[in-house]
C-alpha cells in the first residue's frame, strides 16, 4: 500500500514538472514573439513610420465661381437648383432682355448714322478743296484783269498828254481833249475795280482754305471706319450688344451648383450672387499640421488622404502643392495678443495645400468641406 502511494506521488510530481517545463517553453516562445514583433516594429518605425505625419484636421476646399450679373435686370427664366451638375458654358439663368435690346437697336442705329455724317465730312472736304482752286482762279483772273487795267489807264494817260500837247496849237478840238481826260478817269475807275475784284478773290480764298481746314479736320488720318466719330459710336454699339448678350447667364467652370439665391421675377443689380457652381473635379484639401510636424515637409512629397464619405477603406493620392504663407489665428479677426508676456504658448497649425489625383476625383468626387484625414511621407525629397 506504502508503494502504491509513493508510485502515485512520484508520477505527480513528474507530471507537475512536465507542465513548469512546458510553461516555461511556451514564455520563452511568447517572449522570443514580442521581442521579434518589438524589433520589427522598429525597423519599421525606422525606416518608414519615422518618415510619415498625419493629421485629420484637414478639409476639402476648392476654388468655387461665384455666378453674378453682368447687367442689371429682371430674372427671366432660372434653369439650374442647387446640386445640379453642370458643364462650362451651360445656361444658368436668363435675364429679360427687351429693353437691352431696344437699346442695342439704337446703338447699331447711330453708328449707321455717324458712317453717314463722316462719309459727308469727306465729300463736304473734296467740296471745300474745289472752292479753294475756284477761289485761285478767281485770283488769277482778278489779277490778269488789274494788269490789263493798267495797261489801259497807261494808254489813256498817254493819249490825254498828247492832246493836252496838241490843244495848244488848235490841232486838237476842245471835245477831244475831254474824251481823253473821261478815258483816264475810265481807267482809273475799271483799275480801282479790278483791284476791288481781287480783294474779294483773296477773302474768298481765305474763306474757301479756312472751311478746308475745318473740314479735313475732322477727317484728316483716318478712313470712315478709322474715324473717332465712327470708332465711338461703334464701341457704344458693341458695349449695347455685349450688355444684351450678357443678359444669358452661363456657367464659367464645370461643377455643381451650390447656393442658388435668385427666382424668377427677381431684380437683381449688378455684381449680386445668384449662385455658386463648385468645380468638384478641381478640389483640392488643407491639411492643417502642427508646426512642430513640418521641418520636412516640401512641396512635391506624396500624400495618402482618408474620407469618411466613402468609408475608411477607400484612399486618395495627392502632392504637396504649397505651404500657407500664416496660421490661422494669425489671419483671425482678432488676433492673438502676446507681447503682453501673459500667455501660455500653445503649438499652431499651419495650412498644407494637396492636389488631388484628377482620375480618383472623378472616379470619386469629393464635395467641399468634407473632413480628411492626411498622412505625408516625408522621405521622399520632394522640392526644396
Amino acid at each position: 500500500m506504502a508503494d502504491d502511494q509513493s508510485e502515485a506521488s512520484r508520477l505527480a510530481a513528474d507530471d507537475s514538472a512536465g507542465k513548469t517545463a512546458t510553461r516555461k517553453r511556451l514564455f520563452g516562445l511568447l517572449g522570443l514573439g514580442v521581442a521579434g514583433l518589438g524589433v520589427a516594429y522598429f525597423v519599421y518605425w525606422l525606416l518608414v513610420g519615422s518618415h510619415l505625419i498625419s493629421t485629420d484636421d484637414a478639409y476639402v476646399g476648392a476654388e468655387t465661381a461665384m455666378v453674378t450679373p453682368a447687367v442689371a435686370g429682371t430674372i427671366a427664366k432660372v434653369n439650374v437648383i442647387d446640386t445640379q451638375p453642370v458643364k462650362a458654358g451651360d445656361v444658368l439663368v436668363e435675364l429679360d432682355n427687351r429693353d437691352l435690346g431696344f437699346v442695342a437697336a439704337q446703338a447699331q442705329a447711330q453708328y449707321g448714322q455717324a458712317i453717314r455724317r463722316v462719309r459727308a465730312y469727306i465729300a463736304n472736304t473734296e467740296t471745300a478743296g474745289a472752292q479753294v482752286f475756284a477761289r485761285d482762279a478767281d485770283l488769277l483772273r482778278a489779277k490778269a484783269e488789274i494788269e490789263a487795267a493798267v495797261a489801259n489807264l497807261d494808254r489813256a494817260k498817254v493819249e490825254l498828254q498828247r492832246r493836252q500837247n496838241l490843244s495848244a496849237s488848235g490841232a486838237v478840238s476842245g471835245e477831244e481833249l475831254t474824251q481823253a481826260q473821261t478815258g483816264v478817269k475810265n481807267a482809273e475807275a475799271a483799275l480801282a475795280g479790278a483791284r476791288a475784284a481781287q480783294a474779294m478773290a483773296q477773302a474768298s480764298r481765305q474763306a474757301a482754305q479756312g472751311t478746308l481746314a475745318s473740314q479735313s479736320a475732322l477727317v484728316e488720318g483716318a478712313g470712315v471706319q478709322d474715324n473717332p466719330e465712327v470708332a465711338a459710336a461703334r464701341a457704344a454699339w458693341q458695349r449695347a450688344q455685349n450688355d444684351f448678350e450678357r443678359t444669358i447667364i452661363r456657367a464659367p467652370v464645370s461643377g455643381v451648383i451650390a447656393r442658388r439665391a435668385v427666382q424668377i421675377g427677381q431684380r437683381v443689380p449688378v455684381g449680386a450672387v445668384l449662385m455658386s457652381v463648385v468645380p468638384v473635379d478641381e478640389v483640392y484639401v488643407d491639411a492643417n499640421f502642427k508646426e512642430s510636424q513640418l521641418k520636412k515637409v516640401h512641396v512635391g512629397q506624396p500624400v495618402v488622404l482618408k474620407s469618411d464619405y466613402y468609408g475608411g477603406g477607400t484612399k486618395y493620392h495627392g502632392t504637396v502643392v504649397g505651404i500657407g504663407g500664416g496660421t490661422g489665428s494669425a489671419f483671425a479677426i482678432i488676433p492673438a495678443q502676446n507681447a503682453t508676456g501673459n500667455w501660455i504658448k500653445v503649438v499652431q497649425r499651419l495650412p498644407v495645400r494637396v492636389k488631388l489625383d484628377p482620375a480618383e476625383l472623378k472616379r470619386k468626387p469629393l464635395r467641399v468641406g468634407l473632413s480628411m484625414t492626411a498622412e505625408i511621407d516625408t522621405a521622399h525629397p520632394g522640392k526644396e
